[in-house]
């Protein structure tokens, strides 16, 4: 591991004479790709740094405590080494974490798919409550969030929404977010005062490049259809929603959202590459062995990963037996105590993988 520090110090600094090169500088693309390269080693170089200066201060303290004689020093240096060793550990066991292979598509934007389930039109409601505790949550941290595509169920609710989430690192925080949530609550239209069990799939793709996922264009079937607006003044005139079959899956996207249809279009044609991205990731994930593909829970959609239960106010994520008693703020968008739990499990899980646990 320690090699493998050293190689990683030694690439970085490679790179910071690379872009002092004129030639370089002087192609603004290379120099971006560069930059991007040094930005993703920069923590573990200056972590693998600073855990080198804690071991030099550790080792010239040890020798100072062996030296003196004063009862008062003796213990100030017994002290600072106590210190500086759990520092130390601590470094070490964030490189460790550092030099796991990261997921290419943690920094990427992500299209997040929400559907109601069983449960009639409680699910679509639950649908809605899952769809604003999503953008509050990306509200929270500064993401931007745009509606790509919806479908009501007239009552607050949702057969389906779609919403793309603009953020670095917005993958890396709500992949952990895909599966089957359920909701247990009495609901308003409940006389007996019965608790109703409904469901509701949440979906998070990474947003591919067109270079990343080439569709062929003779591929696709295109059509364009008037949007359901709300009417009066907003009733669109002109045709301007898309709808878009891929033949060889038979996948089919919509959008409508935006005033112009080259505008739906893009955007339809962006979810159309995430899914068709996460089918080929799906289909390779159930032809690799298990123990290649460490991940929390069995990554399956069918699992019920999280349940809200209104009565005693409890949301239990049943991957990591995780159950807090706010579920309001949870509904809120407070969501980081359970995916920062998801996250480490996922690493701890990764680290026994290879070995290193």
């Amino acid at each position: 591991m320690l090699e493998k520090l050293a190689r990683i110090e030694e690439r970085y600094e490679e790179l910071n004479r690379l872009m002092a090169d004129p030639d370089v500088v002087m192609d603004h693309e290379r120099l971006a790709e560069l930059a991007r390269e040094q930005a993703g080693i920069e923590e573990v170089v200056q972590t693998t740094r600073r855990y080198r200066a804690v071991e030099k201060e550790l080792s010239e303290t040890r020798e100072l405590l062996e030296e003196a004689s004063d009862p008062e020093m003796i213990e100030l240096a017994r002290s600072e080494a106590e210190a500086l060793e759990r520092e130390r550990e601590e470094l070490w066991q964030k490189l460790r974490l550092l030099l796991l292979p990261r997921d290419p598509n943690d920094e990427k934007n992500v299209i997040v798919e929400i559907r109601a389930g069983a449960g009639g039109e409680e699910a679509g409601l639950f649908a809605a409550d899952l769809y604003r505790m999503y953008t509050r949550y990306a509200e929270a941290r500064g993401w931007k969030t745009d509606l790509l595509s919806a479908h009501s169920t007239g009552i607050g609710g949702f057969k389906e929404v779609i919403f793309q989430v603009q953020g670095r690192g917005a993958y890396s925080r709500l992949k952990y977010e895909s599966g089957v949530h359920r909701v247990q609550r009495v609901p308003e239209t409940e006389a007996q005062g019965r608790i109703h069990t409904s469901t509701a799939t949440v979906a998070v793709l990474p947003e591919m490049d067109e270079v990343e996922v080439s569709i062929n264009p003779d591929d696709l079937e295109i059509e364009v259809y008037r949007s359901s607006g709300p009417g009066g003044q907003h009733m669109q005139k002109n045709a301007t929603a898309v709808r878009i079959t891929h033949k060889p899956t038979g996948l089919v996207v919509s959008c409508e959202n935006e005033r112009s249809q080259t505008q739906n279009r893009l955007r339809a044609l962006a979810v159309l590459r995430a899914r068709l991205y996460d089918m080929e990731s799906q289909q390779q994930m159930e032809e690799q062995d298990e123990a290649r593909r460490r991940q929390v829970g069995s990554g399956e959609r069918s699992e019920k990963i999280r349940t809200y239960n209104f009565p005693q106010n409890r949301v239990t994520d049943h991957r990591i037996g995780k159950s807090l008693y706010r579920l309001e703020e949870v509904l809120n968008g407070d969501l980081d105590e359970f995916i920062d739990e998801l996250a480490t499990t996922e690493q701890a899980e990764r680290l026994q993988a290879l070995g290193v646990a």
